[in-house]
């Protein structure tokens, strides 16, 4: 009798426990999964509209990037960014990531070789340093922006290749540098999409379909 009495117990038990746990799992579900994502999105494009939809770049009705994702600019009359690791081509989000390759890789010292004998090429008679960042790739693979110095390295071939002043051409990079949040935050950086952008309009040759 006790022996039965005891069972009948701890299945009743068992039942109150199950109960609660689905209904906490319900509200748990439709709180966490619904109601806070969508408060926060909607706060965030009552704030911030540009951010919360990516800080496209439209021009002209016609969207030609991100300021947060990269682009693969490899003509001389355009500066060009950071290199990328992702596959299968450059700047691809949905294969976001690094070359996983070590300071001692044969192949990271051959790549950054080549992307320093490019650059070279493609403006024989700079002499100066080349900016690091230039030359290798970012642990995400889309960086958007360079340092000032990889942008100031690029000015001269911009320049020429356009038939623009120099100082027009740094004006510009001065114009799209973006100082450190509160000042001492993060480091200045040029947006090199904002900054192709900047230059097409200022030499009339901006086309929203090929940015590149």
């Amino acid at each position: 009798m006790n022996n039965n009495t005891v069972n009948v117990q701890g299945n009743g038990s068992e039942g109150g426990i199950v109960r609660p746990a689905l209904v906490l799992f319900v509200l748990l579900s439709a709180l966490t999964g619904l109601i806070y994502p969508m408060a926060v999105t909607g706060a965030a494009k009552a704030a911030f509209p540009a951010q919360a939809a990516g800080s496209l770049i439209v021009i002209d009705g016609t969207t030609v990037g991100s300021k947060l994702i990269g682009q693969n600019f490899s003509d001389p009359k355009h500066f060009w960014g950071r290199p990328s690791a992702t596959a299968p081509q450059p700047y691809n989000a949905s294969a976001s990531g690094g070359s996983n390759q070590g300071p001692l890789n044969p192949a990271l010292t051959d790549a950054v070789k080549a992307r320093v004998e490019a650059l070279r090429a493609a403006d024989p008679d700079n002499t100066a340093p080349v900016p690091v960042d230039l030359v290798t790739a970012s642990a995400s693979g889309l960086d958007p922006d360079i340092s000032p110095a990889a942008a100031q390295y690029q000015a001269a071939r911009v320049a020429r290749v356009r038939g623009m002043p120099l100082a027009q051409v740094q004006s510009l990079i001065d114009k799209n540098t973006q100082q450190p949040l509160l000042g001492f935050l993060g480091e200045s950086r040029v947006n090199v999409l904002a900054l192709n952008i900047a230059l097409d309009a200022a030499s009339g040759s901006f086309s929203p379909s090929t940015p590149r």
